[in-house]
């Protein structure tokens, strides 16, 4: 025993310092060093992203029945090019990727959103019905309407938010519960393809091809015109969602810890679910249903970052490239040339099979 364990206990007391709060300021230190630790992986991932992102649209540039090289496209760009390199750039390719980056984020932040909210990596718009529920009111739309642009956006997003409305209904017992939520949206979608598959079977045959291209999902009718219908709308629901993303990480601790710390829970979980149906509508409307990226972009994203599912920037990075990549190789890598639609589920369906197999040894979240 030393001196100083001799002396009175006020004088002890006195003389060390403040264990707990010393013991709070090491557990502060702690966090914070793996904040930053995870903030930097973060930013390091995101930024691997878009260096992959800019090579797939290097390569989009200049591979195509008319071989270009990097300086002629450079030269189109920066307002220097023939016209014949002009009208392939700005009219044919540029148009093309452009919609493929934006539609591929707005799957991307879609799919992380429902995911995170229910806290299941199987609820994303494609798979419980959103996307199913958009593609019927575009299908009505396109055959019944004849409606394109905006109003089949439109008709796409009114689907979409009436699919979701009639889930979160239907999946309600006092909280949303994730496996309830996602087996509901299989049961509607399963509906919904009955639904677009009579649309088609009654309309004329012409109207029908129309629509079937339309459904597989693909950017070969990319235009300009179609482009600047996407991209408002696309931009302000995406800005909505990162601005929204300070309500997503409080969801996620559950609606009693939410509350706890400020989250106005139902408001939140509205505004969200009304972001990711919009988003998934319009990049729906805008090329078709792209299957699996909403899918897959959320848990990619996760795995690649080491870091939880409030996050949106990487999940819209993932979207972009895996729509982009999908579509070169379906032009470009195969001996036929298939539409982007076709190409993904064969990137989203391994790991769906993947999921279901380990979701014995896993608990996702809900019950």
């Amino acid at each position: 025993m030393t001196a100083t364990d001799l002396r009175p206990p006020a004088e002890r007391a006195a003389a060390e310092p403040d264990r707990p709060a010393r013991g709070r300021a090491a557990a502060r230190a702690a966090v914070t060093g793996v904040r930053r630790r995870r903030a930097r992986r973060t930013l390091l991932v995101c930024l691997v992203l878009v260096v992959l992102i800019v090579v797939v649209l290097v390569a989009s540039m200049i591979t195509g029945d008319v071989p270009l090289t990097v300086g002629q496209v450079w030269y189109a760009l920066t307002g220097r090019g023939t016209a014949g390199t002009n009208f392939i750039v700005y009219q044919l390719r540029l148009p093309r990727i452009e919609t493929g980056l934006l539609t591929g984020a707005c799957f991307g932040v879609a799919g992380a959103i429902f995911q995170s909210l229910v806290r299941n990596p199987l609820a994303s718009p494609d798979i419980i019905g959103v996307s199913y529920g958009a593609s019927a009111g575009g299908v009505v739309a396109i055959l019944v309407l004849g409606w394109s642009g905006f109003a089949l956006s439109g008709a796409a997003l009114v689907g979409g938010l009436a699919v979701a409305a009639a889930i979160y209904l239907l999946a309600w017992r006092d909280g949303i519960s994730g496996y309830r939520f996602v087996l509901i949206g299989i049961g509607l979608s399963a509906v919904l393809a009955s639904v677009i598959n009579y649309a088609i079977t009654r309309a004329q045959v012409f109207e029908a091809q129309s629509a079937l291209v339309w459904l597989t999902g693909s950017l070969n009718g990319a235009s300009v015109d179609q482009f600047a219908t996407l991209l408002p709308p696309a931009a302000v629901l995406l800005v909505a969602a990162l601005v929204a993303r300070r309500w997503l990480s409080g969801l996620q601790l559950g609606d009693e810890l939410a509350v706890a710390t400020g989250v106005p829970v139902e408001r939140a979980r509205l505004v969200l679910i009304l972001i990711g149906v919009a988003l998934a509508a319009v990049a729906t409307a805008a090329v078709g249903p792209i299957g699996f990226v909403a899918f897959v972009a959320g848990p990619i994203a996760r795995r690649l970052t080491r870091g939880t599912g409030d996050a949106l920037v990487a999940p819209a990075l993932v979207g972009a490239l895996v729509v982009t990549a999908a579509d070169y190789a379906g032009q470009h890598l195969l001996p036929v040339t298939l539409p982007v639609g076709v190409i993904t589920p064969l990137i989203g369906a391994p790991y769906l099979l993947w999921l279901l197999i380990t979701s014995g040894k896993t608990r996702f979240g809900g019950s």
